[in-house]
């Protein structure tokens, strides 16, 4: 039987402690035991005497600030993940707790969009297994790690190495602007980098002189990337090369409208698949695709089944609600849509959100 989890929550203010020790222990899929301390020297004593999984801790403190608990729990706990959330805005700040070695860096969340996020980073860190994936900073797979530097709207370098190999992911505001890896540059590097599949990386201060190359956003980037590993595995297994010895890559036609609706307040992945075809070739925002597909895929069949059945007619949407996340699958003409939004929009905002989501991909 698997361990139960066990969070350490630090910070001065006591209802942030009792309101997310609430939270956490009651919504996290895993149902981690949430304990909390009030200042550094009585989470400093905790951790002493009980093993954690996951210690979260804020900046701010009175006599010992966080970034001095975060120093000494890292040296004492290297195995220990940690999470700096804290009500500061500080660029410094922010660089700091990453150099000392936080998994994550979080500004309190100020909307239930991010308290979703959030809960998600916390859950990701509790089951995540400790091999694999990149360290550094964070145990997480490179995807995770942009995707967090850009929603945080951050501005930074990305330095990967991968054995000799040495890399860098330009971030400014948010936006990936450009990337190196040897003599290639801008795109090229980028997509390069993202084959890599271990390594390690560090979070550098953002370099301001560099030169913009890459004007794609990074859920487009992300997308084209994820779309070329899995048609070139695709086409690999399945079809002949080219005269040049090259499997063809085919660019989808959909990613950049997939890359718009993903950015919709509320969306958190959205996959398109064929009538018919059994794996889905477009999505954006999921780790596991093949699963998603093959659930929807069955969820799909057997509600229509069950329609035929009842002579209700053909199904033309189903929303599965849930504590995680609400999940809709929709049709569009030929193509089955299944959404993942977050499980805190309302009734109304659900069926507007999938409306204006037809609605773009109809047009």
């Amino acid at each position: 039987m698997a361990t139960q989890p066990k969070i350490l929550l630090l910070d001065d203010d006591q209802d942030f402690l009792e309101l997310y020790r609430e939270m956490f222990s009651r919504h996290l899929p895993s149902l981690p035991e949430v304990k909390v301390a009030a200042n550094g020297p009585r989470a400093l004593s905790m951790l002493e005497n009980e093993s954690f999984t996951l210690f979260s801790v804020d900046l701010n403190l009175p006599r010992m600030d966080g970034l001095q608990v975060i120093s000494i729990a890292r040296r004492k706990y290297p195995q220990l993940r940690m999470v700096a959330l804290t009500g500061i805005r500080d660029e410094e700040f922010r660089n700091r707790a990453y150099a000392l070695g936080v998994d994550q860096f979080w500004t309190k969340p100020e909307s239930d969009q991010e308290i979703g996020l959030l809960m998600e980073a916390f859950e990701t860190l509790l089951v995540q297994e400790a091999e694999g994936g990149f360290r550094g900073i964070q145990s997480k797979s490179l995807v995770d790690i942009i995707q967090l530097e850009c929603l945080s709207q951050n501005s930074c370098q990305l330095r990967i190495t991968n054995g000799r190999q040495d890399a860098r992911i330009f971030i400014d505001k948010g936006e990936v602007v450009d990337a190196s890896l040897g003599d290639l540059g801008s795109e090229q590097a980028f997509h390069r980098i993202l084959t890599w599949r271990t390594g390690t990386f560090e979070v550098l201060p953002p370099d301001s002189a560099r030169e913009r190359t890459i004007f794609t956003s990074y859920q487009g980037l992300l997308l084209n990337t994820a779309q070329a590993m899995d048609e070139a595995a695709s086409i690999f297994n399945n079809q002949e090369p080219t005269a040049e010895g090259e499997p063809r890559v085919p660019v989808s036609q959909n990613a950049s409208l997939l890359a718009e609706l993903a950015q919709m307040p509320g969306v958190e992945f959205i996959m398109a698949q064929e009538k018919g075809q059994a794996r889905a070739r477009d999505y954006f925002g999921l780790d596991n695709p093949d699963a998603m597909s093959a659930w929807s895929r069955d969820a799909w069949d057997g509600l229509q089944d069950l329609g035929d059945k009842l002579q209700v007619g053909h199904l033309q949407e189903v929303l599965a609600t849930g504590q995680q996340k609400k999940i809709a699958l929709t049709a569009c003409g030929t193509t089955d849509l299944t959404i993942g939004m977050a499980p805190t929009l309302s009734g109304e905002h659900t069926r507007d959100l999938i409306k204006s989501i037809l609605a773009k991909w109809a047009s």
